[in-house]
């Protein structure tokens, strides 16, 4: 895997030869293709190069050659030091789903090792990277993760942000000691760092991060298989998912965030 930052979406025109296609989540402009090279744009100007290693490195030198973007040697992760625990969430986001929370513990020598095996922020990898890099760092650092689907999700007495809180917190107590730093969301009151995008700077929440969106794609394929159709990724494109779960007579409980304003919407005009 080689990233590419700073890279502009009309760059990319340079590459004629290139086999273009949309990309496959919120995150993503657009994807490319060459040989058995999948090159990902994503919203942040990053530009992740994944698949045969001789073909990513002829790749890289042609984005080189065209100056595209600027190669990243590596994740600029903080310089830390002593036991850190890292934690972040996935699902928040999305219709489907309830939510997830992991956080990760490390020190100089586990960081190391994390470094070691590629961890980078979620948002740049696939999901099929993901669970192949979760297996891996649940095998060198200390974890925990909390899984609540749907109907837990919408069950609870608690708001959004006060949910997260708790489980952020949850997370991190059970991996104590060590100075804990949350990826930040709007609320956040837990933890001794709060940072926005703690996942591009921080190791161990990058981790974190893999682990959460690692749960999250198994809570979506739980779903998927209890409904028997593929549940719908993020809040966007949903509708037709809506109507699915609709079709089927199944409880949106055990699906959705009820609270969600497209749910509630899709409900008024079409009561169960």
């Amino acid at each position: 895997m080689v990233v590419f930052t700073n890279v502009k979406k009309r760059d990319l025109h340079k590459l004629e030869d290139y086999l273009l296609s949309e990309g496959k989540t919120i995150y993503e402009e657009l994807r490319l293709k060459k040989g058995k090279v999948t090159l990902i744009l994503y919203t942040s100007g990053k530009l992740l190069l994944q698949g045969n290693q001789k073909e990513i490195e002829k790749v890289a030198k042609e984005l080189q050659k065209l100056a595209i973007g600027k190669k990243q040697e590596g994740p600029d992760f903080v310089e830390e030091s002593g036991w850190i625990i890292g934690s972040d969430e996935s699902l928040k986001g999305d219709t489907f789903g309830g939510i997830t929370v992991a956080a990760v513990k490390a020190d100089a020598n586990i960081r190391k090792k994390l470094k070691e095996i590629g961890v980078a922020d979620s948002k740049t990898l696939d999901d099929e990277e993901i669970v192949k890099l979760a297996e891996k760092i649940r095998k060198v650092a200390a974890c925990e993760v909390k899984s609540l689907y749907p109907q837990e999700y919408n069950s609870s007495p608690l708001a959004l942000t006060h949910l997260l809180n708790k489980l952020h917190q949850e997370c991190g107590d059970f991996l104590r000691p060590g100075k804990h730093i949350v990826d930040k969301f709007p609320g956040c009151q837990v933890g001794e760092v709060q940072e926005e995008k703690a996942e591009s700077k921080y190791l161990e929440v990058a981790a974190a991060s893999i682990l959460a969106r690692d749960a999250a794609l198994k809570q979506l394929s739980s779903l998927s298989a209890q409904a028997s159709f593929r549940i719908p990724k993020g809040s966007t494109h949903v509708q037709l998912g809506l109507v699915e779960l609709q079709h089927r007579k199944l409880d949106f409980s055990q699906f959705v965030k009820l609270d969600f304003w497209n749910v509630k919407e899709f409900l008024k005009e079409k009561p169960l």
